[in-house]
């Protein structure tokens, strides 16, 4: 009986033969095939001067896959900017921020996720953040992952109802993981215009933004001493800063459950009256502030405490004064900030002396002479309201005439004074020392960064077209929150950004707390290279986003009958896979 041979599959076998040290591969097509019980190879071909690609496309084909021209085999259906919100939306969740919202799923908790997100991402109005979220005018993947493909503008303003409703549990919650007993508390307030004019909470008042004669909101933000924020108030747009105190001293003490606090507040909002008023009769509650400058001419009298000498060989030193009873005075001297305050005194009044010089000439002109005492007057007024420098001048206005001459000793009295501020506090020295103290009053610069975050830089409160008080109200706490995200993913991305990531190197090099801050020897690298330490490029918060932007997600429909469409990201260059690595973010569908 003779032996039966059978036909057998073909393959693509890769052989390699060693010479020495050098390896010699070939890749030949052959046929794998029975004969009797034997199996036996026969090479059909030699494919060993084809590329790699090619050989997968011929192993792919012998192992009976169908193999369609790309354009052919499927479609890509659309394509959605994904890597941004998943980096966002991650790092919400990874604060535990949705569950201090509201401990359970809503679609009310969904919505305000999505504005803090979209507003992260691109501050824009309500209107046009839902319109974002839709699904046929979505400008990202955000509606989709939080299932709000089909919110409206209304929805989004029931929503920020719904949240104004839990700014007080909410708030508690955030002080609860970022406050504790005997915490510093950093407080400011700031003010930021209105569009129209039907809202009971905007008023005329001091313009923090320039925007003299529109009308605007106060609102008070405070933070830890790290200058996460925590919790926001907001007043009508004629409050003054101290009469904003009352609320957070409440806040702190009831709402947050906290029975020892140091208060940090600048001078303009702690004053003497308040201090004495409402933080003295508070057990367990202290407070650092600043003198303002008629309190340091007080010091500065013949006799006084506060003597240019006393810097001679330090630049900060403790005083006491009757006038300022069981507190502590810490006085400072910065030279740069004397010649910076020489400097911009001397060119406002030499503005000034070129207007009045116009006045001057007018009041003793031949044609159309400008005359009558109280019009005089006027024209002075404008002028000297305008640099904010009256004090430095004699003036002499008669009915015909004007004359003016610098006040010397006004000028000298101020001078002496230049680069020096002094402290007070009622913290004891075993609880915070000198340099502490100054670099606690110091740190209300981070309340300040968080103000220019919010208003300019990258959350935009502004400008505010809501009309109702509470909307107004939800639309800052909203932003507020948005900054708490922002906050914490500068601090995790800050070696990535242009943002100072080395903090104790740059406290390291700054010799004296007095002495302007400096920054560390890798911030200086990465601003003169733009170059990481890791060869990448350093990025502003802006325009990281937007490279996390180009990591898309992208719907593809097979050709084939019955096969459904599916979803694949992109995949993620070395910068975003760092990102999500710092963020410690999945980066999922």
């Amino acid at each position: 009986m003779g032996r039966v041979r059978r036909s057998g599959a073909m393959h693509v076998a890769k052989i390699e033969r060693r010479h020495g040290d050098r390896v010699y591969r070939s890749y030949l097509l052959r046929r794998t095939y029975r004969e009797g019980e034997r199996v036996k190879h026969e090479t059909l071909g030699n494919l060993s001067h084809l590329p790699e690609p090619t050989l997968e496309l011929i192993r792919r084909a012998l192992r009976g896959e169908a193999l369609l021209a790309s354009d052919d085999a499927f479609d890509l259906v659309r394509t959605r900017p994904h890597g941004h919100v998943a980096a966002v939306l991650g790092t919400i969740r990874q604060l535990g921020l949705e569950r201090r919202i509201h401990s359970r799923p809503s679609p009310q908790r969904d919505a305000i996720v999505a504005m803090i997100t979209a507003r992260v991402l691109a501050p824009a109005s309500k209107l046009a953040t839902a319109r974002g979220l839709g699904e046929e005018t979505a400008a990202s993947t955000l509606g989709e992952t939080l299932g709000l493909s089909a919110v409206s503008a209304d929805d989004l303003y029931a929503a920020l109802d719904w949240l104004l409703e839990r700014q007080p549990a909410i708030e508690k919650r955030l002080a609860k993981r970022h406050l504790s007993d005997g915490t510093l508390v950093l407080y400011d307030v700031s003010s930021t215009y209105f569009e129209g004019r039907h809202c009971p909470l905007a008023r005329l008042g001091h313009s923090r933004d320039g925007k003299k004669g529109t009308l605007q909101i106060v609102f008070g933000v405070l933070c830890n001493a790290e200058g996460c924020p925590l919790a926001v108030e907001v007043y009508p747009g004629n409050t003054g800063d101290p009469t904003t105190l009352s609320d957070q001293i409440q806040k702190l003490r009831q709402r947050f459950g906290l029975s020892r606090v140091v208060f940090v507040g600048d001078r303009g909002l702690l004053t003497s009256a308040r201090l004495r008023e409402e933080l003295a009769p508070v057990p367990g509650l202290d407070w650092i502030t600043a003198l303002r400058a008629d309190q340091l001419q007080g010091l500065a009298v013949e006799g006084g405490p506060l003597q240019r000498s006393l810097f001679d060989q330090t630049d900060l030193a403790e005083i006491h004064h009757p006038d300022f009873p069981g507190e502590r005075l810490i006085a400072c001297f910065n030279p740069l900030l004397a010649q910076e305050r020489a400097r911009k005194r001397e060119d406002l009044l030499r503005a000034t002396q070129k207007d009045l010089d116009a006045l001057v000439e007018a009041t003793g002109r031949e044609r159309r002479p400008l005359r009558g005492q109280e019009q005089i007057a006027l024209r002075v007024g404008k002028v000297l309201g305008r640099f904010k420098v009256a004090k430095h001048f004699r003036l002499e206005i008669t009915a015909t005439s004007f004359r003016y001459a610098r006040n010397e000793t006004s000028i000298a009295r101020e001078t002496a004074l230049d680069g020096i501020y002094v402290i007070r506090t009622s913290v004891p020295t075993e609880a915070l020392s000198a340099c502490d103290t100054v670099r606690a009053y110091k740190d209300l610069a981070r309340v300040e960064r968080a103000f220019r975050s919010l208003k300019t830089l990258d959350l935009h409160v502004r400008p505010i077209y809501h009309r109702l008080a509470d909307r107004v109200r939800a639309h800052v706490f909203l932003c507020l929150l948005a900054y708490y995200v922002e906050w914490h993913l500068r601090k995790a991305l800050a070696p990535l950004l242009f943002d100072e990531d080395d903090p104790a190197a740059a406290a390291a090099l700054r010799r004296s707390i007095v002495k302007p801050a400096r920054r560390s020897e890798r911030a200086l690298a990465k601003a003169a290279s733009q170059r990481t330490p890791e060869g990448g490029p350093v990025h502003s918060f802006r325009t990281l986003i937007a490279d996390l932007a180009t990591l898309a997600k992208t719907t593809v429909q097979p050709h084939a009958a019955g096969v459904p469409a599916f979803d694949r990201l992109t995949t993620p260059t070395p910068l975003q896979q760092q990102v999500f690595d710092r963020l410690g973010v999945r980066l999922t569908l």
